[in-house]
């Protein structure tokens, strides 16, 4: 049966995670993304599904655990924050180069450096560029509310098991901490090692008369051999491209002017599309789920149709830049954002549509 409860965003995706029947977790406290390894610690999912919680003595700890566990086809997720995700990126960087599904959760803080506890976006650049170093990207999936931070737990385990890639579910602390009822479904059963072994022929499980051993590393010395590995990562991210892009679209039927709005600054930006259209002002808001896929298609549409689109992010202006690739010069893009953890308000959005935009 379905359960309904009230929670914040990052016990949601702890809970969420342990009913998707996943194997194990690693992670390092880091505001403001604590409270999941807090609740999955209070839970003790070990008991009650077998999960493993484990807290490394460091983010670079972690993920390498995570690259050993997640190598043998087990469910495995990581979470942190902005200056963890940092230290993360060369273990996502070897995961991604010897093709191991896992989820990785960032509650993003601001920066750079230490920065402040306090919301931020800033992160976007790192998380849909790949992060890390070599020729490889992420699925990046981001929620706007408490129940999609508890939703795209399965469909991120879901989509790295798919394409045998690490996915990141990219949210920050307003998300995070906010409260929100939440529908959960019912719980998911581990799976045992035989099932394991029959779904994932490609996992590490050892050597035996029925089976072969299998090798995962990202290591080739051979140019040619190395080239050929790149060429099907990047097979696997364009057919990502293709079949994985994810979008809202409201009011944007109509619409003269578009707003662009991922997360939190989505939610806000709803008041705003409500506001300008009491004013008599035809304002529609796109919201990027999938920030890597991006949803340049059908940006590009609505190029054709409306006579400027508008950013808006808690950053200096990092997907504004994805906007601007979708767009292609046809229509002006411009750009509005609060740094250091400050959250924009309607009243300021909308302002800032009408002086760069409507009366450019």
């Amino acid at each position: 049966m379905e359960e309904i409860r009230l929670m914040k965003g990052n016990e949601a995706i702890a809970e969420a995670t342990i009913r998707a029947g996943a194997d194990a977790y690693f992670g390092y406290p880091i505001t403001p993304q604590t409270e999941i390894m807090e609740y999955l610690a209070a839970e003790m999912p070990e008991e009650r599904t077998g999960m493993i919680v484990l807290q490394a003595e460091s983010e670079i700890g972690a993920i390498n655990m995570v690259l050993g566990a997640a190598g043998t086809g087990k469910k495995v997720m990581i979470s942190s924050s902005s200056p963890g995700v940092s230290l993360i990126q060369e273990g996502l960087s070897y995961l991604a180069g010897s093709e191991i599904p896992c989820l990785v959760v960032d509650i993003v803080r601001g920066g750079p450096g230490l920065g402040t506890i306090q919301a931020s976006q800033a992160d976007y650049f790192q998380a849909t560029r790949g992060g890390g170093h070599g020729d490889y990207r992420t699925y990046v999936l981001a929620p706007n509310s408490v129940q999609e931070m508890a939703d795209f737990v399965k469909i991120g385990f879901d989509i790295a098991f798919k394409y045998r890639n690490p996915v990141i579910i990219l949210a920050d602390a307003i998300i995070g901490m906010m409260m929100e009822k939440v529908k959960f479904s019912p719980q998911e059963k581990r799976l045992s090692n035989e099932q394991i072994e029959k779904l994932y022929p490609w996992a590490a499980t050892g050597k035996n008369s029925d089976r072969k051993r299998n090798v995962l590393k990202s290591v080739e010395l051979n140019s040619e051999l190395q080239e050929q590995n790149n060429l099907k990562l990047l097979s696997k991210y364009e057919q990502m491209e293709r079949e994985e892009i994810r979008y809202e679209s409201i009011q944007c039927d109509d619409a003269e002017y578009v707003i662009v709005a991922y997360g939190s600054t989505s939610r806000i930006c709803l008041k705003v599309v409500e506001n300008a259209r009491k004013e008599g002002l035809k304002i529609g808001l796109l919201r990027p789920i999938s920030l890597y896929p991006f949803p340049y298609k059908p940006l590009a549409l609505l190029a054709d149709k409306v006579k400027g689109f508008m950013a808006v992010e808690m950053s200096a202006g990092q997907m504004v830049e994805d906007v601007r690739l979708s767009v292609n010069g046809r229509k002006p893009v411009e750009y509005f954002g609060r740094l250091g953890g400050i959250i924009p308000t309607p009243v300021e959005i909308l302002s800032a549509i009408k002086s760069k935009l409507i009366r450019a």
